[in-house]
């Protein structure tokens, strides 16, 4: 697998934990939490830094690419 097909797969997998986060964001449970503590729950905060975290890999992957160093 290339480096780029490696990053969009990453991206495409972030942006789809970011989803589920944000969606989550918005259930009863944490709506109360939040209204409460002013935190989302611990699952929603996973799913949205690993989002985050796999887009920005997938990103620099996605762009990065197979490139050729010198003497390569």
């Amino acid at each position: 697998m290339s480096g780029r097909t490696l990053g969009i797969v990453l991206l495409v997998v972030g942006l789809i934990l970011v989803g589920f986060g944000l969606n989550a964001s918005h259930s009863v449970t944490d709506t109360v939490k939040e209204g409460v503590t002013g935190r989302y729950t611990d699952k929603t905060m996973w799913y949205l830094i690993g989002g985050a975290a796999l887009i920005i890999a997938g990103g620099g992957l996605g762009l990065a690419g197979n490139r050729r160093t010198i003497g390569s």
